[in-house]
């Protein structure tokens, strides 16, 4: 009887973490880590925020376990996904699942995956507890790819392609949401065949035309400064997360004061709003760039592309990456989705008219525009990656595969 009630205590205490992490992933969704507290967490379970302490002593405690509760389900769906004999089935497989979890989850009979690049945000030793979950999530996602028929890839070439697939499903939040989950399976197969067979026909050849990378950059003047200001700003986000690249920091990159800093700046969000603006500007530049390159809409598209992973890993680069978004004030949110939502419309409308004319293959132009977006996301991290790649073949490297298929020379 003992054990009994020994057992029933951790069943409750069980549900009741289990309710306060969907609760708080529900949160982290929305307002990034910045945004997550104890007590909204705790209200939204009804519970006091001390009782929420009982679980979680700190913020930090809290967001690391919904992070690392969320790497482990997708840690789970690939290991199932793994079992099965080809690439294709394993890659099929990894997509389905996830797309199940994502129908659980809005029918509610699965937990909520949060926003895993937060965990950029998290102070030590955290951080690093949540890195080494994630490395066993890219590990295992990585063996996907492992198989007697794609020996011929480097092990680099692999590890760029996991992580191109794995935003795939980091970035597949912010536009499924478009769709009722009975559409699931159908976009499934439309993903798989995008990554398996590109966008490309069977007549298409790899030779993008260059786009110098300085067009697609401020040159001269007090655009210029403006531009190195920005430019150090973006790295030290990318690299930290927004919790982490504090008003101090930022000057310190920049080598000024924070006088100074909030001279130009009224506070942090307007800065990591003018980050995106520059962002989004040089990907609208590099579109219009590319509308401009003699041929056919693959010429254009691939053209787009190559230049704007180059520009990622130049001294351009990088852009300001998408999950800097979740630390912004909803609004503020809102209106900087919608400028990324424009680009990625851009990219699908060029894709249709290549449709249209036969040089790309009749795909869906929203899926496989919003699966370029996140591939360009990801690029940034390509040098950490695979550290010896070069900027002008990052886009063979990174871009190429989901162009004309990830299991392709």
């Amino acid at each position: 009887m003992a054990r009994s009630a020994a057992a029933r205590s951790t069943d409750r205490f069980e549900r009741k973490r289990e309710a306060i992490l969907d609760a708080a992933t529900r949160i982290l969704n929305r307002k990034g880590i910045k945004g997550l507290t104890l007590g909204d967490t705790a209200a939204a379970v009804d519970l006091s925020t001390t009782s929420v302490t009982y679980y979680f002593k700190r913020k930090d405690d809290l967001a690391a376990a919904c992070i690392t509760r969320g790497i482990e389900t997708l840690t789970e769906l690939a290991d199932r996904a793994v079992q099965a004999q080809t690439p294709e089935a394993r890659l099929h497989a990894f997509l389905t699942n996830y797309l199940d979890t994502l129908k659980g989850v809005s029918c509610g009979t699965a937990s909520p995956l949060p926003i895993i690049t937060e965990l950029r945000a998290l102070s030590s030793p955290r951080r690093e507890e949540v890195q080494s979950t994630y490395g066993r999530l890219f590990r295992k996602t990585r063996q996907i790819f492992d198989h007697p028929d794609l020996a011929w890839m480097s092990r680099g070439r692999r590890t760029a392609r996991t992580r191109m697939l794995l935003e795939q499903v980091f970035w597949g939040g912010n536009w499924l949401e478009k769709f009722d989950p009975e559409d699931y399976p159908r976009i499934c197969d439309r993903m798989v065949d995008i990554l398996v067979n590109g966008i490309a026909t069977t007549a298409d050849h790899w030779e993008p035309a260059p786009i110098p990378m300085e067009e697609l950059a401020a040159r001269e003047g007090p655009e210029l400064a403006r531009e190195t200001f920005l430019l150090a700003a973006t790295r030290l986000i990318n690299r930290r997360g927004y919790k982490g690249a504090s008003v101090d920091k930022i000057s310190a990159e920049l080598n000024v004061t924070k006088g100074s800093f909030y001279h130009h700046n009224e506070a942090k969000d307007d800065l990591v709003v003018a980050c995106f603006e520059r962002s989004f500007e040089v990907m609208r530049k590099a579109q219009r760039l590319a509308m401009e390159v003699p041929g056919d809409q693959w010429a254009k598209v691939s053209s787009c592309a190559s230049a704007l992973a180059e520009f990622q890993l130049s001294d351009h680069g990088p852009l300001l990456r998408t999950n800097a978004l979740t630390a912004l004030p909803e609004q503020m949110r809102k209106v900087m989705v919608e400028h990324s939502n424009r680009v990625s419309d851009r990219f699908a409308s060029m894709m249709s008219d290549g449709i249209a004319e036969g040089s790309l293959r009749p795909v869906d132009p929203f899926i496989a525009s919003q699966m370029l977006t996140a591939t360009l996301n990801a690029c940034g991290e390509l040098g950490y990656l695979v550290p010896d790649v070069r900027p002008k073949a990052a886009a063979a490297v990174f871009v190429k595969p989901l162009l004309m298929g990830v299991f392709k020379h």
